[in-house]
C-alpha cells in the first residue's frame, strides 16, 4: 500500500510504507513514544464520517506535516512542530507524515491509499 498525492494530472507518492490506524488504542498512542520515521512513512488515522479532528504533538520528539482531508480531498495542510505543535480541522481522514513530505500539498488536492 501507498499514499498517493494528485493535483490535475500530476501524481506523485508521498509514502510506501504506510500504517492504517482504525482503533482507539492506535488513534490514541500515534506517533507518541517514537524516536523517528521512516523518510517514506505515513501514518494514516480513518474515521467513519467527517468531524473535528484534532492533533498534538505531546511525547512526539520530531516535527511531522498533517494533512486533514474529506474523502480525498485535503482541506488542511500544517507543520506541527516537535512537543508543543498543534492542529485542527474537520475531517474523515487524517494522515500525518515526515516534516517537509507534505511541502508540495495544498487545500483541494486529492491523496488517497493505493493498493499494490
Amino acid at each position: 500500500m501507498r499514499l498517493e498525492h494528485r493535483r490535475g494530472e500530476e501524481r506523485a507518492t508521498l509514502a510506501t510504507d504506510v500504517d492504517v490506524v482504525d482503533t482507539f488504542l492506535s488513534r490514541a498512542r500515534g506517533l507518541m513514544f517514537r524516536r523517528s520515521i521512516p523518510d517514506d512513512y505515513a501514518m494514516v488515522f480513518e474515521f467513519g464520517e467527517a468531524d473535528d479532528r484534532d492533533l498534538h504533538m505531546v511525547f512526539v520528539p520530531f516535527d511531522i506535516d498533517a494533512l486533514w482531508l474529506v474523502g480525498d480531498e485535503v482541506v488542511k495542510v500544517k507543520r506541527l512542530r516537535a512537543w508543543r505543535g498543534l492542529g485542527v480541522a474537520t475531517a474523515d481522514t487524517v494522515v500525518e507524515l515526515p516534516a517537509g513530505t507534505a511541502d508540495d500539498v495544498e487545500p483541494g488536492d486529492t491523496v488517497r491509499l493505493v493498493e499494490e
